[in-house]
């Protein structure tokens, strides 16, 4: 087992009575989707997944409806029992974890929050985040207690009496994050938790989960079918195509990069100013002599590019001792901002 704190190894699932038969199959014959549903009636959900989380990290899956993105999270705390494969979670063997131990393991280590709250409207927003630990059997005083932290947390101070109906949709998707905070939980599952939102709303939301991910360090696997959402909130995105894992890569390995047609795809429409950076786009200076216009090695493409407004000379890159590693044209700015 590596240090990560999500692993999943060649996992796969297919759903249908002949789905071990299907399975050798796909194997054997490297059958694609479409063969495996009209051989054998079934539907193949993921296929040879493999990926991993470190700890504190923000991991974007993303790809379009039925590309077996909220199959492959939901098999993290096994809400979906994998055909074939491994799944590890801060240490622990999911797939193979016997029922009191799983049923341990999505009570105090995994938190999941997803596109529809289904907050119970009987019940006050307290009664609500503090759910997870009533379940646990936590004492009410230490319940509420984590439910106003945890609302306070969500800009939500003052509303935990409130009824859900009282609320916009916005404030109860922030209900649905503060509950699973309020547990605690080393790792959050987030299923296309802001789709459903507005958009201004839901870039409110990125920039407050952002905010409170650098605080909690909480290791978050997010789903999205929207590419801007997951280069703005990933330190890596999985692309998935047909319950197989496309490219893995940070968001600017993604749109620099991209691995086949499919994911070329996904990325052409992608504003490159805040993805690219100087030591992505230079070139070696290869004997030339270093300028005294000079740009740092993280410098992003905006900033780049507006060091040509008014002067084309080359730009020298330095690292972060002052040594001169390469130099950029205008040229290289310009390729690189049309990708």
């Amino acid at each position: 087992m590596s240090n990560a704190q999500i692993e999943c190894r060649d996992l796969w699932k297919i759903y249908g009575a002949n789905s071990q038969k299907a399975m050798e199959a796909v194997l054997k014959d490297n059958l694609t989707k479409e063969e495996v549903r009209d051989q054998f009636d079934c539907v193949l959900g993921v296929r040879n997944a493999s990926f991993s989380v470190k700890e504190g990290e923000i991991f974007c899956i993303m790809g379009l409806s039925g590309s077996g993105k909220s199959t492959l999270v939901r098999h993290v705390n096994r809400l979906i029992e994998p055909t074939s494969g491994q799944i590890h979670v801060a240490g622990q063997r999911v797939d193979t974890m016997a029922e009191p131990e799983l049923r341990l393991l999505r009570a105090e280590t995994i938190g999941m929050v997803f596109q529809h709250m289904a907050l119970w409207p009987h019940r006050t927003l307290g009664e609500n985040v503090g759910f997870g630990l009533e379940v646990r059997d936590v004492p009410y005083e230490a319940r509420r207690e984590a439910a106003i932290k945890a609302l306070e947390a969500m800009d939500l101070s003052g509303w935990i009496d409130h009824y859900p109906d009282q609320l916009s949709g916005g404030m109860q998707q922030r209900v649905g994050l503060a509950r699973a905070l309020a547990a605690d939980p080393e790792i959050l599952l987030m299923d296309e938790p802001f789709s459903a939102l507005d958009p201004l709303i839901r870039r409110q939301l990125q920039d407050q989960f952002l905010e409170l991910s650098a605080k909690l360090k909480k290791t978050t696997l997010f789903i999205t079918h929207d590419l801007d959402e997951a280069i703005r909130m990933g330190d890596h995105i999985a692309i998935m195509n047909d319950g197989e894992i496309v490219q893995i890569g940070t968001p600017e390995e993604i749109v620099t990069n991209p691995k086949d047609d499919y994911v070329a795809e996904f990325v052409k429409g992608i504003s490159r100013v805040s993805l690219v950076h100087a030591e992505t786009i230079m070139e070696p200076l290869e004997g030339r002599a270093a300028t005294n216009k000079t740009i740092q090695t993280g410098a992003e493409l905006s900033a780049i590019i507006d060091c040509f407004l008014d002067d084309q000379e080359p730009l020298t890159v330095v690292d972060p001792d002052g040594n001169s590693v390469g130099h950029i044209t205008i040229k290289a700015a310009l390729t690189a901002l049309r990708g």
